[in-house]
């Protein structure tokens, strides 16, 4: 996953509104976002088929977990555990954000560089293992790809920008516009440009929203919009993409509302 943006406890009535990509070589086996019926029946999300985790995901509870790697070509990439096993584990617990995060503190160098989401519904927690960072999130708009969180980098305003248009208007919040928030192909101008060790050319190519690099075998994957709403009445779409960057499947989840306790 490389570019999430979201509003926490922004909206009211819905505690999580996000949009996200997925990029990732074509090459990786892939399965596309279903309920995980044969061991944790609960979570709903996309999975990685090498290291049998995932990328992003949500429960029928309305917990939410997703992760994405540090550009930071400095650090080894090879490490004892996948960043998939971050979100898998959140969501398959029952340990609050925080408890999670402080938990895993211990073992931040089991994985290469990652930045990790993860929420209950109520609390939304950040860590980065690279700068030992824990940080119990307030209300707002945030933006992360593979730098930190909030970082000044094109893509991340940008669609940080198209987010809060789109939420000034809640009557045409859908799953279906969330997926099309980050559809932009457009890179950035090279005054523009992170410097996070890359060479220059491969900046330019990861520089946009939708990413596309055919050369590496290389780009946006999937994308999802996702609704988490204080009735329990969740909405998840996915959109799946070939190598040639063309539409492949899409996906639609309504999860039902949690039961209501009968008062007496």
């Amino acid at each position: 996953m490389c570019l999430i943006v979201f509003a926490h406890q922004l909206l009211p009535g819905f505690p999580l509104v996000l949009s996200a990509n997925r990029d990732e070589f074509y090459t990786r086996p892939t399965a596309e976002a279903a309920f995980w019926q044969e061991d944790h029946p609960q979570i709903l999300a996309g999975r990685d088929l090498i290291a049998n985790g995932t990328w992003l995901g949500i429960t029928r509870q309305g917990r939410f977990a997703a992760a994405t790697n540090i550009r930071d070509p400095s650090q080894p990439e090879l490490r004892p555990r996948s960043r998939g096993d971050l979100t898998r584990e959140f969501l398959a617990c029952d340990s609050s954000p925080a408890e999670f995060c402080q938990q895993l503190r211990s073992h931040f160098g089991d994985f290469a560089g990652f930045n990790l989401l993860v929420s209950d519904g109520l609390e939304m927690v950040y860590a980065n293992n690279l700068l030992d960072r824990i940080e119990t999130l307030e209300p707002g708009l945030y933006g992360l790809s593979n730098g930190e969180l909030n970082s000044d980098w094109p893509k991340v305003n940008a669609a940080r920008q198209r987010l809060q248009k789109l939420l000034a208007e809640p009557d045409k919040l859908s799953s279906d516009a969330l997926l099309g928030l980050l559809s932009d192909r457009k890179r950035a101008a090279d005054s523009e440009l992170p410097d996070t060790g890359v060479p220059l050319e491969l900046e330019r190519k990861l520089s946009s929203a939708f990413i596309h690099n055919p050369e590496r075998l290389y780009g946006t994957r999937c994308s999802t919009g996702l609704i988490l709403a204080a009735d329990g009445q969740h909405r998840f779409g996915e959109r799946n993409f070939n190598e040639q960057a063309e539409l492949q499947s899409c996906h639609f989840f309504q999860l039902p509302a949690r039961p209501q306790t009968a008062s007496h």
